[in-house]
């Protein structure tokens, strides 16, 4: 007989989030946005975060494909959005971050 371990939702959102190594290019480039992205016209790389156009470009897919990638970070809460004059932007969310590693 096969025992489960019951594992709480918000962890299998973030064990799902991290199991795409596209996702996780995304988050180690959020670290440090400056260096990996140019200066956009509409939001602060650092205090805004990077613009799903430059996501997509950088990984070479289409901004929808790009868009799932984020959509699953945030659900896992590993990223946070902001909506600036039609564009969404993204960040690392360094908090639960932090949190994940410690765990």
């Amino acid at each position: 007989m096969l025992s489960y371990i019951t594992i709480p939702t918000e962890l299998v959102q973030t064990f799902k989030a991290l199991s795409c190594q596209n996702r996780l290019q995304i988050l180690a480039w959020l670290e440090d946005p400056v260096k990996h992205f140019p200066p956009q016209r509409d939001g602060d790389l650092v205090k805004d975060g990077v613009c799903v156009v430059f996501i997509a470009e950088k990984l070479d897919v289409a901004q929808p494909t790009a868009t799932k990638h984020l959509q699953e970070l945030a659900r896992a809460e590993l990223v946070i959005s902001t909506r600036k004059a039609g564009w969404t932007f993204y960040k690392r969310n360094e908090e639960v971050i932090k949190r994940l590693i410690a765990a």
